[in-house]
């Protein structure tokens, strides 16, 4: 059984060997002995796990990956294979797609009670079979997000050129003098409808030409694999759920109607809600509840939005320059909602952190739809640089 498994662990390791690291590599406690990297499929959480084990093992005898869903640890059991690897004095095991493993939680408790002295690190899907699980887990367990890529991690791989995070303050108060650095010698509106296209998913690395196709099979599998598995979908169901998927995604945006939804889908209004929650929790879909209502209101959002622009191109029947306004604002709500609460006012189109009102649009947008507003911004397409009240769109994706 090991030495099948460990055959694989070098094939991958060998595989996913990049020096990049990404925004979150720094922000883990790697010295924890347990913890769990959890993100949408395509997002770069394998590479994080395999970069960690080139810093701080870097041999198979200290540290041994698996997937979770291969044949042989589904055939042995989790607890079987951490029990074997242990004993021949191994320091650590990185399970990987966890999320496909039948009652994971249960048998990576046990593990994590008789090896507290070794390190477990996890990783899987977006999907709320995972955090269904948190509770249990939180005093083992401690959990960390990963994002695909933003625009500024999108300029330091595919263009060379480096930026450090910003503060979403830090920008407000000085956009001028970064679009001025940014804008330097670059043809930033040209890298910026480039990421836009194919920039959010790692994967653009292996082949651009591929990139929609790649993507095409992520939405695939993250729907007849990861969103069926985790909640039990039958076959009948997951057609429904992409059809679902292609209402959101050729709306701009979309405003959710649950009575007209129910009846276009042929299904309950109960199962519209689940589906809804089911296509947010795989990293699909972004939903926003209105300014000044709580969380508990989410069951039924005020907008939704694609996760990311990559799935308007690939989802939706007309082109990104015919999409140019929902595009904006998903790559406004993709990038804010990583690190901010981003909510809908009544006035603007976004609220970030119940203080910050922004209207994103083209060039040509005015100030007459937050006119009278504290705080209130404009984030604009099409410009470089801005002034006072205005910044350029591309700007905010310089948070992570």
């Amino acid at each position: 059984m090991l030495q099948r498994l460990i055959e694989i662990h070098d094939r991958v390791v060998n595989l996913k060997n990049r020096s990049y690291k990404r925004y979150l590599y720094d922000k883990i406690n790697w010295s924890l002995k347990a913890l769990c990297i959890f993100g949408a499929r395509g997002t770069g959480k394998t590479t994080l796990m395999i970069q960690h084990y080139q810093d701080h093992y870097a041999s198979v005898e200290k540290a041994l990956y698996i997937t979770a869903d291969h044949v042989h640890v589904l055939s042995y059991g989790l607890v079987e294979v951490a029990d074997a690897y242990f004993k021949t004095g191994g320091q650590a095991l990185f399970i990987d797609e966890i999320h496909k493993y039948p009652d994971w939680s249960v048998e990576l408790k046990n593990i994590l009670d008789v090896y507290s002295d070794k390190q477990i690190i996890i990783s899987g899907s977006s999907t709320l079979n995972l955090k269904n699980n948190k509770g249990d887990l939180s005093r083992r367990l401690v959990y960390y997000e990963l994002m695909g890529l933003s625009f500024r991690e999108f300029l330091h791989l595919e263009k060379g050129i480096q930026f450090p995070a910003l503060s979403l303050e830090s920008l407000l108060e000085n956009h001028v003098k970064i679009a001025s650095k940014v804008k330097k010698n670059r043809s930033i509106l040209k890298d910026f409808a480039e990421y836009l296209s194919y920039g959010y998913y790692p994967f653009f690395m292996e082949g651009k030409q591929e990139y929609m196709e790649r993507l095409q099979n992520v939405i695939e599998k993250v729907i007849f694999e990861d969103i069926a598995f985790s909640f039990n979908l039958t076959q009948p169901n997951l057609p429904v759920l992409k059809k679902l998927l292609w209402i959101i995604a050729n709306s701009d945006p979309f405003i959710p109607n649950m009575d007209r939804i129910s009846k276009d889908l042929g299904i309950s209004r109960e199962y519209v809600y689940h589906y809804v929650m089911f296509l947010e929790k795989a990293g699909l879909i972004i939903n926003l509840r209105r300014a000044g209502q709580g969380f508990n209101t989410m069951r039924k959002p005020a907008k939704i939005f694609l996760q990311n622009t990559g799935l308007i191109q690939t989802l939706t029947e007309t082109s990104m320059e015919q999409n140019k306004g929902a595009t904006r604002e998903c790559f406004f709500v993709n990038q804010l909602s990583t690190k901010h609460d981003v909510t809908i006012p009544s006035q603007g189109d976004f609220l970030i952190d119940g203080q910050y009102v922004m209207e994103v649009g083209g060039r040509s947008k005015d100030k007459t739809q937050i006119k009278g507003l504290d705080n209130a911004w404009l984030a604009l397409d099409d410009i470089e640089i801005g002034y006072q009240q205005i910044i350029p769109l591309y700007l905010f994706g310089m948070l992570y």
